[in-house]
């Protein structure tokens, strides 16, 4: 229960920031449980940035935060080589990806040359810098936050991409007491600068060991194939699941259920996470008239646990 204790914990904290959103707010914290990156995709203005340092302030992670604009250089990122003169050498000087956590703050205002750059460290967890590969710190989070596609100067993440991302979240309006709770109560940057460390790094490593260590039978792994495989079958997407993506639904099930205190996944879990999980790596087929969201849950109305 120990662990238990830490991700209650965790929750209560950012549930007095980011206020009346307790079903996102477990969901980002699932998603960095189970080692993922995370998406925020949601209009200006409904709290993105926020979580995000919420998030990173809470988990105790040491972070950078990166502005994303149309003129951002993959350098930027990555960081140069800088002749010093005193040394009569170059210096590498490291680029605000070398954080524990880097908030990439509206990431599809970046051009694709410099959102590829994003691609080698998210996956990899290292950075190719003239002729050099250097590692990240670890742990080694993206949590991105990204406007509709619909608005002004935006670039579309491409599927290669957005595949990197465990979980895609949103955030929507908050409901008539969160608001008045926002608009009557402090400054939430304050209230950010103010949250406390809960976690460690040991911590953390700890709680993902046993998120990799939850249980999954034989019969949950059925379920998660069948519905892998409803979404290859043509009738709800273009294209369907990679196997990435499956085992990446798996974790963040694994990560649903230690959260509930489990050391088994069941079938609850995988659905709780599966639309945020694999909606932003499919396409619907063009005659649903749905959004890849709707579809996904149409889907899991008609795969039945066998």
């Amino acid at each position: 229960m120990h662990a238990q204790h830490k991700i209650q914990s965790l929750l209560d904290q950012l549930n007095t920031v980011i206020v009346g959103k307790k079903a996102q707010v477990q969901d980002c914290v699932a998603c960095l449980l189970a080692g993922g990156h995370l998406l925020i995709e949601d209009l200006p203005g409904v709290g993105k940035t926020t979580l995000a340092h919420a998030l990173s302030h809470t988990f105790g992670l040491q972070f950078a935060r990166v502005q994303f604009t149309a003129d951002l250089m993959p350098s930027d990122l990555t960081g140069v080589s800088v002749y010093e003169r005193g040394k009569q050498s170059f210096v590498f000087h490291p680029g605000p990806v070398f954080a524990q956590v880097l908030l990439a703050d509206e990431i599809n205002r970046a051009s694709p040359k410099t959102q590829s750059a994003l691609l080698e460290a998210m996956e990899e967890k290292q950075v190719s810098v003239e002729g050099e590969t250097r590692a990240l710190p670890q742990p080694f989070f993206v949590i991105a936050t990204q406007n509709p596609h619909d608005q002004l100067g935006t670039f579309a993440l491409p599927e290669s991409q957005l595949d990197r991302f465990l979980m895609r979240i949103s955030i929507g309006y908050p409901d008539r007491a969160a608001e008045r709770t926002l608009l009557a109560g402090a400054d939430r940057r304050d209230m950010v600068a103010r949250l406390l460390p809960l976690l460690s790094g040991e911590d953390l490593a700890e709680l993902q060991r046993q998120v990799q260590a939850v249980h999954t039978a034989e019969p949950l792994l059925d379920y998660v194939q069948d519905l892998i495989a409803a979404t290859r079958s043509g009738r709800w997407f273009l294209q369907g699941l990679s196997p990435r993506a499956g085992i990446a639904l798996l974790r963040a099930a694994k990560a649903q259920a230690l959260i509930s205190g489990r050391d088994y996944a069941a079938p609850d879990d995988v659905q709780a996470v599966l639309p945020q999980t694999i909606a932003h790596r499919l396409v619907p087929v063009g005659d649903a008239g749905r959004g890849a969201l709707e579809q996904v849950r149409a889907m899991l109305e008609a795969v039945v646990l066998r």
